[in-house]
């Protein structure tokens, strides 16, 4: 699958947000990452459906939204209601991810779940079927700029692995700490998502920024693809 950078407007500025969206919609990406916060299940408080709503005025992005919330069952259909495209909670955030899940199919959109970096593969083996995506952290959730946590780069080649094997059309997004660097990192481990935010928005030239970091991650999807054409024996 292509590889895509999704902006976080996590790390952009809220006091120009629609301009910053529009900037970023003009570097020809196709989504944009949206993170909820509700000051409970991350320490921080960011947005919520009124923004969404705003935003999906004023922009044809598919909009990915992230729900870093406790009860997400209890909002899932109102971001969906004010134009989300895909809805990822976490599995540390509800007891009944199963039920959840099946609730935001049922809305018609596309289901993803987050898992924090502690958090085993394991707790989504009953429900990987059912997922078009898996968001990997790769820092703590609630803050941008973070530092990236590269002790999580085995899980994703181990999610690759069983991806390939039980729904190979499901996606491995990743968020936190995503730059030119890192980007080549994940590419190389088997994500598809890459979500970058400070690397973008707190960059002179966001467009740029969104262009180096796909051509990294591409260049590393290339080279990894060479070496194996190179291991097949003829």
């Amino acid at each position: 699958m292509a590889l895509t950078i999704a902006p976080s407007i996590l790390s952009a500025n809220f006091a120009r947000l629609g301009e910053d969206v529009s900037l970023v919609e003009n570097a020809g990406i196709d989504m944009l990452h949206i993170d909820i916060m509700d000051g409970h299940f991350v320490p921080n408080i960011s947005i919520g459906p009124a923004v969404v709503g705003s935003l999906r005025k004023v922009s044809s992005l598919e909009f990915d939204v992230h729900l870093m919330i406790e009860h997400p069952e209890k909002y899932v259909e109102d971001f969906v209601k004010a134009g989300a495209d895909s809805i990822t909670i976490h599995a540390e955030a509800t007891k009944h991810l199963h039920r959840v899940i099946q609730l935001i199919k049922s809305l018609g959109v596309n289901v993803g779940v987050a898992l924090n970096p502690a958090t085993p593969l394991e707790m989504l083996t009953y429900v990987l079927q059912e997922l078009d995506v898996v968001l990997l952290m790769t820092v703590n959730p609630g803050f941008g700029g973070q530092k990236f946590i590269q002790e999580v780069l085995p899980k994703i080649v181990a999610l690759s692995a069983i991806l390939k094997e039980v729904n190979p059309l499901c996606r491995i997004e990743v968020d936190g700490g995503i730059n030119i660097e890192t980007a080549r990192l994940v590419s190389k481990a088997g994500a598809e998502i890459l979500v970058a935010g400070a690397a973008v928005f707190a960059s002179p030239d966001p467009q740029q920024a969104i262009c180096d970091i796909l051509e990294a991650a591409k260049e590393e999807q290339r080279t990894n693809k060479n070496k194996r054409f190179r291991g097949i024996k003829q």
